[in-house]
């Protein structure tokens, strides 16, 4: 009789072989195989990242250095455009202009769609009472241009309405002075942008826990109370990204505002991003005009860096 390891008194029985080890073993092999050709998958979408924005802001870099008409060979100027940027006063009214629609269309946009979100979510019916803040971002922003154009010009609907009601303001010129106009529009562009502030706070409160809320009821907590120190806190994180995209949206506003009041009248509407849009397109000036989307690319980027550096700041607190 041969004697096995088994069978001797005393001897371990060898460790049991666990399941799904081989399978396993092909998922490392596979990971590691991913992880070798990593570049290989991501390159694709890199390069066509790098071919439809960088290489286009690349070359706008380099068109602000000349002077160029669209037609003719650049010619390289140096800093000659930037220079001019400091002596033109329509550059002026548009960074003003530009500074307004900032505060404006982030602070009451975010504003206005979160307190209508919170009052709002809890109520009966909350869904119908949205449904009117979120018609308007359902059309396009050349389409609200004509509309409001029309309402808001010295003989349009406005003026007629408060004539009719005998209310004042019924010869007031909504667009023809600055900044006025200006303000005219941050008005008109906040209507079009609540609805879709509201909506993603109201995702956000659908996707707050309810152990935090219903405790801080049991101990007495409500309205404002409720808000303020259970409610907002747990919301932080979305406003920081609704807060955000607003910002670049106010920065980059442009069609509007061109279908409003192509920047007048006599530029006192402009923004920088018209200010590009005229100096290029309508004067042909693309030297000047790349010097201008030179500024507003990097005032939107240093802005963006900016919020979001305070904002990440304030979560690691």
């Amino acid at each position: 009789m041969t004697l096995t390891s088994k069978s001797l008194p005393g001897t371990p029985a060898p460790p049991a072989r666990r399941p799904g080890g081989r399978g396993r073993g092909r998922a490392r092999n596979r990971f590691a195989l991913f992880g070798r050709f990593r570049f290989g998958f991501v390159s694709p979408a890199v390069l066509l990242v790098a071919v439809l924005l960088y290489l286009p802001f690349v070359w706008t870099a380099y068109l602000s250095l000349t002077r160029y008409d669209g037609l003719a060979s650049p010619e390289f100027t140096g800093l000659d455009n930037y220079a001019r940027l400091l002596d033109d006063p329509a550059l002026l009214t548009s960074i003003r202009n530009t500074l307004l629609w900032v505060l404006g269309t982030t602070v009451l946009p975010v504003g206005l769609g979160l307190l209508v979100a919170v009052l709002s979510y809890d109520i009966k019916g909350g869904t119908w009472y949205r449904l009117p803040f979120l018609l308007p971002y359902a059309m396009s922003g050349a389409g609200l241009g004509m509309l409001w154009g029309f309402i808001l010009q010295p003989e349009g609907v406005a003026n007629r309405v408060l004539g009719f009601l005998g209310m004042p303001g019924a010869d007031m010129a909504f667009l023809d002075d600055g900044p006025e106009n200006t303000i005219a529009m941050i008005v008109v562009w906040t209507w079009q942008q609540l609805g879709v502030n509201m909506l993603l706070f109201v995702v956000g409160l659908q996707s707050i826990p309810r152990a935090p809320i219903e405790a801080a009821r049991i101990d007495g907590a409500s309205g404002w109370r409720l808000f303020r120190h259970v409610t907002w806190p747990l919301m932080r994180p979305l406003t920081t990204v609704v807060f955000g995209l607003a910002l670049v949206a106010s920065l980059k506003t442009f069609d509007v505002v061109w279908v409003m009041t192509q920047g007048g009248p006599g530029r006192t509407s402009e923004t920088l991003a018209v200010t590009m849009y005229r100096d290029v397109f309508v004067a042909d000036e693309y030297g000047y005009g790349s010097a201008v989307a030179v500024l507003l690319t990097t005032v939107t980027g240093l802005a963006s860096y900016l919020y979001m550096r305070r904002q990440i700041g304030k979560e690691v607190r």
